[in-house]
C-alpha cells in the first residue's frame, strides 16, 4: 500500500477531501519522524511501537578491494508490532 492509497482511504472513511486527508496523513508521519529524531519512542496502542536504533561507528571492508574503510555512526528505525496487529495477521 502506498501513501496515496492511505490518503484515499482516510478521505473516504472520514468523509473529508483528499487534500485534508493528505495533510492529516503527512502530519502524522511528520510527528512520528520528529519524535524519533529527538530520540523518543512512538507507541501506538493496538498497532505497534517505533524505536530509534543508534549504530556506533565501525570499521568495514570494501568487498571489491578488501580495503578497510571507516563507517560513521548512523541511526535507523525498528518497528515492533503490537499484539492486536499480530493477531489480525494470523
Amino acid at each position: 500500500m502506498k501513501k496515496a492509497e492511505i490518503v484515499e482511504r482516510v478521505a473516504g472513511e472520514a468523509g473529508i477531501t483528499k487534500q485534508a486527508a493528505q495533510a492529516a496523513v503527512r502530519s502524522v508521519f511528520d510527528a512520528i519522524a520528529e519524535a524519533l529524531a529527538r530520540g523518543e519512542d512512538v507507541s501506538i496502542v493496538g498497532f505497534g511501537r517505533f524505536t530509534r536504533k543508534d549504530r556506533p561507528a565501525r570499521e568495514g571492508r570494501n568487498p571489491r578491494t578488501g580495503e578497510r574503510i571507516a563507517i560513521g555512526p548512523s541511526a535507523g528505525v525498528s518497528f515492533k508490532a503490537g499484539k492486536p496487529l499480530k493477531d489480525s495477521l494470523n
